[in-house]
């Protein structure tokens, strides 16, 4: 195909600003049309970013266009509702992070997808980000190779700050009131407390979830939960050990996210920008002490000014053409909410 045709639904806050206006940047992508329940908002959008039509809803717009691909940013805890519905177009479907509210959802989308003989890709674009992107060719190099010894340790760190970095400045926003929407069923098997408490987490730090697996390279499970909701300690299937520091600290006008992966004779360090900064990459930082004398090397790539939300709607565009594999199926995000159950049921005892 030359370009693809990328039809949207839903163009709130992140919809557009974490999505749309980087779609229309992309030179093998065209966005043909919107989906909004608002309508004013949604034709105000299209003026806004050039894109030619706008439905009021994705029945309507799947029904009129042809389209490659699917990009819907919509709250989480509609996903068993609506992911089902778009996969019915037969083309790959975009959504934020997480897969759904509890794994029962997760597992109605992924036996939809299976149906549906196309693709979901799920929105981690911390696995988007250049410098995610870097350190991760870097380390399965580095496993393959034992220049550096066998890998010991992964770390993520991510102290709650200011997220969103001036990012919705351009924010175009709608004071019409929205239409009743169909939510996803809670989980069965849980309390509203104890829902509750698995969403909260899901919510704020899924991300690091999926980036931890991403960074070991294999599945992993939840070893210890600090009672005081600041530590999870994990094990991978080979025996590494994993952590995931949640809000030790807060910062106000700052983002401090970051990622730490050890080897016997050196480390990966990745520092993340916040997610809804503009161009601005991460830091990747790569340390190796070879012993015998020689003198330890700490290096520092330079990477494009791509920030990871761009990166992703590339990859994105890349994978319909066929030209990469999806950055996370729904599949593997499956295994994000069986972390977070596993999580939240050693956290409560």
């Amino acid at each position: 195909m030359d370009k693809v045709r990328i039809g949207f639904v839903g163009v709130g806050g992140m919809g557009q600003c974490a999505h749309l206006r980087n779609y229309v940047t992309v030179p093998d992508c065209e966005v043909v049309a919107i989906a909004e329940l608002r309508e004013g908002l949604g034709k105000r959008v299209a003026e806004k970013y050039g894109v030619p039509r706008v439905y009021k809803d994705h029945e309507a717009m799947l029904a009129a266009e042809t389209v490659d691909g699917i990009v819907a940013s919509q709250p989480f805890t509609r996903h068993g509702t609506l992911v089902p519905e778009l996969l019915k177009a037969g083309v790959p479907v975009f959504t934020e992070k997480p897969l759904a509210g509890c794994i029962e959802q997760g597992e109605k989308i992924v036996r939809a997808i299976e149906a549906s003989g196309t693709w979901h890709m799920v929105g981690y674009h911390k696995r988007s980000d250049p410098a995610t992107m870097y350190a991760k060719a870097e380390i399965d190099r580095l496993k393959q190779t034992g220049e550096l010894g066998p890998l010991r340790y992964v770390r993520v760190l991510m102290p709650a700050g200011d997220w969103i970095a001036s990012g919705f400045l351009d924010l175009i926003g709608s004071d019409e009131p929205m239409p009743p929407l169909v939510w996803d069923p809670p989980a069965s098997d849980m309390s509203p407390e104890v829902f509750e408490q698995y969403l909260g987490f899901v919510n704020y730090y899924i991300h690091q979830v999926s980036l931890l697996r991403h960074l070991l390279g294999e599945p992993y499970r939840v070893t210890f939960a600090d009672p005081a909701g600041v530590l999870l300690v994990a094990e991978s299937e080979s025996g590494v050990t994993g952590t995931i520091e949640m809000s030790p600290y807060t910062t106000t006008i700052d983002w401090q996210e970051s990622a730490l992966v050890c080897f016997q004779h050196g480390w990966v360090k990745i520092d993340l920008p916040a997610p809804v900064a503009n161009n601005r990459p991460g830091k990747v930082e790569i340390y190796r002490d070879p012993g015998n004398g020689a003198t330890p090397q700490l290096t520092t790539p330079t990477l494009p000014w791509v920030h990871a939300m761009r990166q992703q709607a590339t990859n994105f565009v890349a994978a319909i053409k066929g030209e990469r594999e999806p950055m996370c199926t729904a599949q593997e995000a499956l295994e994000d909410l069986k972390v977070a159950r596993q999580y939240t049921d050693l956290l409560r005892g």
